[in-house]
């Protein structure tokens, strides 16, 4: 990975720094300073990575895996340090401002181009939150039998109770021990024959093609692993974090407490988007070695795979499969709901914090009850999943340019990180995503005939 994900400090701040650091050592060590187990510093990282692998993520990877094989597999490889990167610059936002980037935006950008984002991103989710409850009902249907789209809207009202009634310290808890339902998919793995070096040659050396097809779906994993909700989400979350820490403060104000907390951020983001790219990678293989090579290549959602999976991988692989499209929805709404709350509390100026009861952030917890019931609902309208998902693609594909490139200017901007900003050797990493996701947005759009 770049030596640039490194929490080093600015040069220009680093005596300032250094100095505050020699008397924070002689204090008394505080609550947070002695929570020093790496995994107590898996958060916001951990979380957005694993929330990345949602349900209709995991129908574009195992579409992926189903119609191109060992093909699409190098998109993970490279997708790792591009997300790394534009994660760790959206948490810093949070961690050294004290704002999540809506907020920031707020005080530094055009009111409209602030309000266009966040309206797309709304709307997007909202679709993001049909499709993935939609899934769960799916799943929960092959595993049960009864009526998909009352399960639907079970798990969407189960998600809807836990958001708004747990506090937050205790609902992050719920939300880590949900990442484990990822490794439903690192099993599935085990159970199925892989010719590992081929794997590894597909990955190292792809068989590049400029077959729309192919560009569609390259593009669909590129929207689907960088997606600008994991960015309002990650940031938001550090400021919940530092909220939660009586002994913490807003970095540019307590720079002292620089060091340690890049070191966490880092190793929170570098785990997370691992975990997710593996995961991710495993789903891809899985399809590839069963369904693609049975010549099953047209899935259409993550429930069909699990069912595809059922005669060729057996029941203990499509059980694995199943299970897990339950468990990341479960992750990955409140997720999705959140980051839509947070961003439109940030743009408006509106109290925003799980951690506080409804009656103390009304407008905050109107979005996330508003979307994920309106998510829930479209399970029942005659609406095609598969299109809804492909304009969420769109939008989403829409608005990361703009808000990528925003967040990089916020991130050197001494007026929202004073003495810390991003490094250049950070900033040239989230270019290169920025580039990136550019270029398939236009793919994208060359593909629609645009």
């Amino acid at each position: 990975m770049p030596k640039e994900t490194s929490s080093a400090i600015p040069d220009h701040a680093a005596s300032s720094v250094k100095a505050a650091a020699d008397t924070a050592a002689a204090a008394p060590a505080t609550p947070s300073a002695q929570q020093n187990s790496w995994l107590s510093k898996l958060g916001p990282g951990l979380i957005t990575g694993a929330a990345d692998d949602d349900p209709s993520g995991i129908a574009t990877y195992s579409q992926a895996g189903a119609q191109f094989g060992f093909g699409m597999l190098w998109t993970l490889l490279l997708s790792f340090p591009l997300m790394v990167g534009i994660q760790i610059i959206s948490a810093r936002i949070g961690r050294v401002s004290g704002h999540g980037l809506a907020a920031n935006m707020r005080r530094h950008f055009p009111a409209w181009l602030l309000h266009a984002i966040v309206s797309l991103l709304l709307i997007a989710n909202t679709i993001n939150i049909a499709a993935d409850v939609a899934a769960m009902g799916e799943a929960f249907r092959l595993l049960a039998g009864g009526p998909a789209p009352w399960y639907a809207l079970g798990f969407g009202l189960l998600s809807l109770l836990l958001q708004v009634f747990i506090p937050y310290q205790r609902y992050v808890r719920i939300l880590k021990w949900l990442t484990l339902a990822l490794l439903a998919y690192v099993a599935t793995v085990l159970v199925v024959k892989v010719p590992w070096l081929a794997v590894a040659r597909a990955t190292v050396l792809p068989q590049l093609s400029w077959n729309p097809a192919y560009l569609t779906t390259v593009v669909a994993i590129f929207g689907t692993t960088i997606s600008p909700y994991l960015f309002f989400w990650q940031a938001s979350q550090e400021v919940e974090e530092l909220r939660a820490d009586p002994a913490a403060s807003a970095l540019k104000k307590a720079p002292h407490q620089a060091c340690g907390n890049f070191r966490r951020i880092r190793l929170d983001t570098v785990i997370g988007m691992g975990f997710s790219n593996l995961v991710a990678f495993f789903i891809m293989l899985t399809t590839a070695v069963t369904l693609h090579a049975q010549g099953i290549s047209a899935i259409a959602s993550s429930a069909q795979a699990a069912s595809a999976l059922r005669p060729i991988a057996g029941e203990f692989a499509f059980l694995l499969f199943a299970l897990g499209i339950i468990g990341t929805g479960l992750l990955a709404v409140p997720v999705l709901a959140g980051s839509a709350a947070y961003a439109a509390a940030g743009a408006f100026g509106w109290k925003s914090s799980l951690e506080l009861q409804v009656g103390g952030a009304r407008k905050f917890y109107a979005i996330i009850i508003g979307s994920t019931l309106v998510g829930a609902l479209l399970c029942f309208a005659p609406v095609d999943p598969i299109q809804a998902l492909y304009w969420s693609a769109v939008i989403n594909g829409v608005i990361s340019v703009p808000l990528m490139i925003a967040m990089l200017v916020l991130a050197r901007r001494p007026a929202v990180m004073g003495d810390l900003p991003i490094s250049r050797r950070l900033a040239a990493l989230g270019w290169l995503c920025t580039l990136t996701m550019g270029l398939a947005v236009l793919a994208m759009l060359a593909t629609m005939g645009v």
